[in-house]
């Protein structure tokens, strides 16, 4: 969290994940509601067709070993420093996150649950909020708040879809939250670490903190903060407006275009969640015959 690039790298990763998913799980809804499960990741068939998770499998380790070279390189305030490490951790488990989902697509969905995977990625989301904002105070640490607020959503939705995965709201909350933390790292990445789309009165944050402060968004005035504080809570709206209409338009043009297709919701998935609920009938129907 430490300059634009890695805010706008953190842009680029999650919105385009969270609206195809959005478009994915939306399709997969409109096309059969009563058979509805939401999935740990919808994966495309081909599958050279997943670019977003090749994507991701590529780029987080990178991110994890930069962030590793500055705890290294890093002598500066040693909770800041020691923030690297952690953000590093973080992004190792979302990365082992992608493998072990990876895993359970190429082997049998039995010998992994998916409810397993949606709780370990909800403990995953709860890590990566107790790194966030750390050794950042003042103006800045409160707009980090907020992105740790998205944070909290996101892991609560996992939680929720652990034991109801037919819970579309979840879905549907969980890839907006996507979406809307992409979108707000961007503008903290604009707002904090920029001049020219900085706040009025108060001076970019400081990549390197000095050895006995925090990092910390400095305003030549207290009106001047107040100001600030209360713009970012203005554009914090404005992103979650924005966000919830984009949702809403991509799922009304989906319900008026049914017939639309995303990936696997028109194949190999749709065939699975129907082979599922088969077998769930046929279970019962099983049990009822013994009982009589």
């Amino acid at each position: 969290m430490a300059s634009l690039a890695t805010h706008f790298s953190a842009f680029v990763l999650l919105s385009p994940v969270g609206l195809r998913r959005l478009l994915c799980s939306s399709s997969l809804y409109l096309r059969n509601p009563s058979q509805f499960r939401a999935k740990t990741w919808y994966f495309s068939d081909p599958k050279w067709k997943n670019f977003d998770l090749y994507s991701l499998i590529i780029a987080l380790p990178i991110a994890s070993f930069s962030e590793i070279f500055l705890f290294l390189a890093f002598s500066g305030h040693p909770t800041y420093r020691f923030a690297f490490f952690q953000q590093s951790a973080t992004i190792f488990l979302f990365w082992l996150l992608l493998l072990l989902i990876i895993c359970r697509e190429n082997l049998d969905p039995m010998h992994i649950d998916e409810g397993f995977v949606f709780v370990l990625a909800a403990i995953t989301f709860f890590i990566e909020f107790s790194v966030i904002g750390k050794g950042i105070s003042g103006l800045g640490g409160t707009m980090y708040d907020m992105l740790g607020a998205l944070t909290l959503a996101c892991a609560f939705s996992c939680l929720y879809l652990s034991f109801r995965p037919w819970s579309f709201f979840a879905e549907f909350f969980l890839s907006s939250g996507l979406v809307f933390k992409g979108t707000w790292m961007l503008q903290l990445g604009l707002s904090l670490y920029t001049d020219t789309f900085g706040l009025k009165g108060c001076k970019k944050m400081a990549v390197w903190p000095h050895k006995s402060e925090n990092a910390e968004l400095k305003c030549d005035l207290e009106e001047d903060g107040l100001r600030g504080l209360a713009v970012m809570t203005l554009l914090f709206i404005g992103h979650a407006i924005g966000v919830m209409v984009l949702s809403f338009v991509l799922f009304g043009w989906l319900a008026r275009n049914w017939n639309w297709r995303s990936g696997e919701a028109s194949g190999p998935l749709l065939q699975q969640l129907e082979s599922e609920h088969q077998l769930v009938l046929m279970r019962a129907t099983s049990q009822e015959i013994e009982l009589e």
